[in-house]
């Protein structure tokens, strides 16, 4: 059978923090991934100070973000599709405690039953057995963030519905989701003790001393680990594609590669609905998968 993953990503860039080097793996071994970005992230602002196209992003970000993606892909090897959203964008915390709205016609406002079809037509169309998306915080409190998590699971139950969107495809249900845990306190811990262990006078330690005790206190929910050792220079090639969001002594480059495949040499994920039997932990994202559509008990 074709193994296929669907990842959902609220904004250009996402996808390669959150994931490529899982999405280089399977399609190392034959799986069809497809990365949807939900929005454009045209109200990004410039992350890198060196930019070489500063006046491109100035002139045209939505256009810019494109290009980069287009790099990205390239990297990874995925298959890439826009929902076709405008990006909300990361409004002040005192405009939204002070009731400002988000932009008209941004992707966080629109019902979800307009929003999520397109999704639908994807699922169906693609018919993924494994989909990825955030969990009901969107990670990070960014209003496409929490929303994509919205539109990944309304969009999960609706396409294998026949009764909904009935001029958007074949019904189809997805297997398992999983959510982003990449990020998490387990892996900083180990990296801190790796060095703590093998140079104590490395500079990195005091930045992991920082990182490690603002994430102590983060439960660690993961259930799910991908071996990714081989393809951490294929992710930063993709991040480093992302050069308006993406500096080049940005902290996802804080820690060296040969460190992480000794230390943590993983991406991690919950598994967040499962309709096939699996046993946790797991090691890979289609566990059960396979028996379950082959009849095997």
């Amino acid at each position: 059978m074709t193994l296929r993953l669907l990842a959902v990503h609220a904004h250009p860039d996402d996808e390669s923090s959150k994931g490529a080097a899982t999405y280089a793996y399977y399609r190392s071994i034959g799986v069809e991934v497809t990365v949807v970005s939900c929005t454009g992230g045209e109200r990004g602002d410039i992350q890198n100070e060196g930019l070489a196209e500063r006046a491109a992003a100035n002139r045209d970000m939505a256009g810019l973000r494109r290009i980069e993606m287009a790099r990205a892909q390239q990297a990874i090897g995925f298959d890439h599709r826009w929902l076709g959203y405008l990006d909300s964008g990361l409004p002040d915390p005192e405009s939204v405690e002070a009731g400002e709205p988000l932009p008209a016609n941004c992707f966080a406002v629109i019902p979800l039953e307009i929003s999520a079809e397109p999704l639908v037509r994807i699922i169906r169309e693609l018919r993924p057995q494994v989909l990825i998306t955030y969990d009901e915080t969107g990670g990070y409190p960014h209003p496409d963030h929490i929303r994509t998590h919205e539109i990944s699971m309304y969009a999960f139950e609706a396409a294998a519905d026949p009764a909904r969107y009935p001029g958007a495809g074949e019904p189809w249900q997805i297997s398992k989701v999983y959510y982003d845990r990449i990020f998490n306190a387990p892996r900083i811990e180990a990296m801190y003790q790796f060095v703590l262990a093998n140079d104590p006078g490395s500079p990195q330690l005091e930045r992991l001393t920082e990182v490690r005790g603002w994430m102590k206190d983060r439960p660690n929910l993961a259930t799910t680990q991908v071996r990714i050792g081989d393809f951490l220079e294929a992710r930063d090639e993709a991040l480093r594609s992302h050069a308006s969001q993406v500096a080049p002594d940005s902290f996802f480059f804080f820690w060296p590669n040969d460190m992480q495949r000794q230390a943590w040499p993983f991406e991690d994920f919950q598994l967040a609905v499962s309709l096939v039997d699996t046993d946790i932990p797991e090691t890979d994202l289609f566990a059960g998968i396979v028996n379950h559509h082959q009849g095997t008990p």
